[in-house]
């Protein structure tokens, strides 16, 4: 014997109708979530577009006083001081010329140059730095003050004579030999 089943829905468990309004809501919300998402892009990319601006640009622009800022610029070594026991670096930095390819030539020719722009760095609270010598590039974040003395808590160094690389007819010669 062999029992018939069926099987009904039964009548109150009928999945509500959507209301008109609720696509709209969740098509404004996805619309407001885009629009954020597209304006941290573009912002993102906009103030990123520029690693670091000259010393003349900062010295030109009054506003930027006070202002966290990346600069770059040749690294003179007759200027560098340092405070041992109170871990304070001072040197200046003349700025980049622009238009030369090679950095070496470029760091050789602000640090030569009498008439390149040149502002004083202070950076606190930091072991000076081997890299710290004379034509290294240096990119530093910090603030300007009043007096025109840029504050950097950030240092980076890169000092091309160390890293250059050789020509193909260069070969290396052994002195010893």
């Amino acid at each position: 014997m062999m029992t018939e089943a069926t099987w009904e829905k039964p009548l109150g468990t009928v999945a509500p109708i959507s209301q008109p309004g609720s696509r709209l809501k969740f098509l404004i919300g996805g619309l407001l979530i885009l629009g954020a998402v597209a304006y941290l892009v573009i912002s993102g990319t906009t103030s990123g577009a520029k690693f670091f601006i000259t010393i003349s640009e900062l010295k030109a622009n009054a506003q930027i006083i006070g202002q966290s800022v990346r600069i770059s610029g040749a690294v003179i070594g007759d200027s560098i001081r340092y405070d041992e026991r109170n871990l304070i670096i001072e040197f200046m930095i003349a700025d980049l010329p622009s238009g030369v390819e090679n950095l070496a030539d470029a760091l050789h020719q602000a640090v030569s140059d009498p008439n390149a722009e040149r502002i004083a760095v202070r950076v606190e609270n930091q072991v000076k730095p081997d890299l710290l010598q004379h034509e290294a590039q240096a990119i530093l974040t910090g603030t300007l003050d009043a007096n025109g003395v840029f504050h950097a808590s950030e240092l980076l160094l890169k000092c091309p004579s160390r890293f250059e690389e050789s020509k193909p007819d260069q070969s290396i010669v052994n002195p010893a030999a």
